[in-house]
């Protein structure tokens, strides 16, 4: 069996061992893809290194025995990996506030150590975010508020080329916009207000910017970075070439959640200087049986 070195960062890198509070890489599971506790302890073993959190997109843990669940946060843990709930906090409220807090309870006894809680879906008063904020800490758990960035169909201008510099299909663009204009001023101003009530980091969907990485609204992304700080902050990277547009603009210190399928393309991402075409990153970093 012969094995490539997995590379090492440089101490100007500036990036640290886990547990790390910036450079964090936290991976989807299971939900697009069903992963069996097996299947997560071969990955764990495998990158475990590289990965700083597990989360339970879509809701999915709603729907797993509960002994299972505990079995996935225990072996999370065994490799240093806080477990997160994904947003699925918004579908409690049909049932009161009383059930919200039952929820923080059940959360913590499952060994979650992160609630997310998506703001769009919430669709509560400010006021009635930042409550659930300091409840969810004062009941011992970190808390990940998630915000949309969504591209206005306005945004988009009329002929051949998309913000300037790629051509698409205007017609695919609009198919995946919405008609709701996102103030990214006001998304800011809020997610500012969670952190000072005690949010951990601000998780930011930015699937309508990030879809096509060569169309990316740099501005966008730089603006909420400038004001929330890139240790505070956390981007959903849709695709490889997302991720490695965030490297390469902001360092290894960028937090992103991407897929398990691309936990071993980011590290390799985060360690280089890379060329333009991200795929040349993977020869030289998979193990070769």
């Amino acid at each position: 069996m012969a094995a490539y070195r997995w590379k090492c960062f440089d101490e100007n890198e500036d990036r640290p061992e886990k547990p790390r509070s910036y450079g964090v890489t936290e991976m989807r599971s299971p939900h697009y893809t069903l992963l069996s506790q097996n299947v997560l302890q071969d990955i764990f073993e495998s990158v475990g290194q590289f990965v700083d959190g597990l989360k339970f997109a879509g809701g999915s843990h709603s729907l797993m025995p509960k002994s299972f669940i505990k079995e996935v946060t225990d072996v999370a843990h065994k490799h240093d990996i806080y477990v997160s709930t994904g947003d699925w906090a918004e579908n409690l409220l049909r049932k009161g506030p009383s059930a919200f807090k039952e929820y923080v309870e059940e959360c913590k006894s499952l060994g979650f150590d992160t609630i997310e809680l998506n703001v769009g879906s919430l669709g509560i008063p400010e006021e009635t975010l930042l409550r659930f904020v300091r409840l969810i800490k004062s009941g011992g758990l970190k808390v990940k508020p998630q915000f949309a960035v969504q591209i206005n169909k306005s945004d988009i201008p009329i002929g051949d080329r998309a913000f300037g510099a790629f051509l698409i299909d205007i017609m695919t663009i609009v198919s995946v916009c919405t008609e709701f204009v996102e103030d990214v001023d006001l998304l800011i101003r809020r997610a500012e207000r969670c952190l000072e009530a005690g949010a951990d980091m601000i998780m930011i969907d930015a699937d309508d910017v990030c879809k096509q990485a060569d169309s990316m609204r740099a501005d966008i992304i730089a603006k909420i970075i400038g004001r929330l700080g890139v240790e505070k902050t956390m981007f959903e990277a849709s695709n490889p070439r997302a991720s490695e547009w965030f490297v390469k603009q902001y360092g290894p210190r960028v937090n992103l959640f991407v897929d398990h399928s691309q936990v071993m393309d980011l590290e390799c991402l985060r360690g280089r200087s890379l060329g333009k075409n991200h795929t040349s990153v993977l020869g030289s970093s998979y193990f070769l049986f």
